[in-house]
């Protein structure tokens, strides 16, 4: 099978695109940078420049392919809705339009639990659990993405969405690396009493999920999937595992969540006034999100598209730590 992966520059798409390879499937991958994909072109990949914006270009990528998997796109909780709905939304709409154009049979579009994130605890989460309000511009264009994705059914692309939530490996840049730096600052603490479990995803698991939503039959498709470990973990024993195999302090500070929402409400409302809007220190959500129980029900990625989660979060940790300590 020759597949096209968005986004192979990152850490999921360029993890995925690098598994791709070795079970055997010719890989095209495109970006601005060749330098960024030399350990995926050693291995066989086919390497296209470019940027993903251009209509044009997603023509071309999606010749005599025969599914795309969709990594691509912007990501994070502060910046412009511009920002996000570009990188999301009309990027994703880019892909489904060339992927009809040029006749590609299935499109796998890499999603995220985001968009089910309110504020408040959550266990067991059904992917038909969709708030009616997000709680910031990335999760609302990640399902504004998905609408156009299944919106692309009637046309005769197979399409299936994948929520992945809390992916762990060596190359991830997104969910222990700014904690490692605020507590190397000692500005890290543990926001509430430290008992709320999260779900998290070994970058194995997500591997193995992709993998399944290209073979997938015809039961599986036009669906969204959450996809973790399915052992949900006190988010800050994770967070102090991590801490110890880099010979770091031990998170062991409290702070109340009311108290961090207000600091955190005030440096957003400064930083929205300072000239180009900077990522404040701490947001609202992410408080949220570090405070409160959250983890999702599998269920229908074990039942359509044969996901076992068989791998055990710990060596993606240690994975994730080795690398990181090599990184300096």
């Amino acid at each position: 099978m020759k597949i096209l992966v968005t986004g192979a520059s990152g850490f999921i798409g360029g993890r995925f695109a690098r598994f791709a390879l070795e079970q055997g499937l010719d890989v095209r991958v495109t970006g601005r940078r060749e330098e960024a994909f030399e350990h995926l072109i050693r291995r066989g990949a086919q390497f296209t420049p470019g940027d993903l914006a251009d209509p044009e270009l997603a023509l071309s990528l999606c010749s005599d392919v025969e599914a795309v998997v969709h990594c691509a796109g912007a990501v994070g909780v502060w910046g412009r809705y511009e920002y996000f709905h570009q990188g999301n939304v009309v990027l994703t709409e880019n892909v489904i339009e060339a992927c009809l154009k040029r006749g590609v049979r299935r499109l796998v579009h890499l999603s995220s639990p985001s968009i089910y994130f309110d504020g408040r605890d959550h266990l067991g989460l059904r992917e038909e659990q969709v708030p009616k309000r997000f709680s910031n511009h990335y999760a609302r264009t990640k399902f504004l993405a998905e609408q156009r994705l299944f919106g692309a059914q009637e046309f005769g692309l197979e399409v299936l969405a994948l929520r992945p939530r809390f992916v762990t490996g060596a190359g991830d840049v997104s969910i222990f690396p700014r904690m490692i730096a605020m507590q190397r600052k000692k500005r890290l603490a543990i926001i509430g009493n430290g008992l709320n479990k999260v779900d998290f995803t070994s970058v194995h698991n997500l591997n193995d999920a992709l993998f399944g939503a290209l073979l997938a039959a015809a039961p599986a498709l036009g669906k969204a999937y959450n996809i973790s470990d399915g052992a949900p973990l006190p988010l800050w024993d994770v967070v102090n595992y991590v801490l110890r195999q880099l010979e770091l302090p031990q998170v062991s500070r409290h702070v109340p969540v009311g108290l961090a929402r207000s600091l955190a409400t005030v440096s957003e409302g400064a930083c929205s006034l300072l000239p180009g809007r900077p990522e404040p220190a701490l947001t609202r959500l992410a408080v949220d999100v570090m405070s409160r129980n959250f983890s999702l029900d599998i269920s229908q990625a074990r039942e359509h598209l044969d996901y076992q989660a068989s791998h055990s979060l710990w060596p993606a940790l240690d994975e994730f730590c080795r690398w990181w300590k090599v990184q300096g």
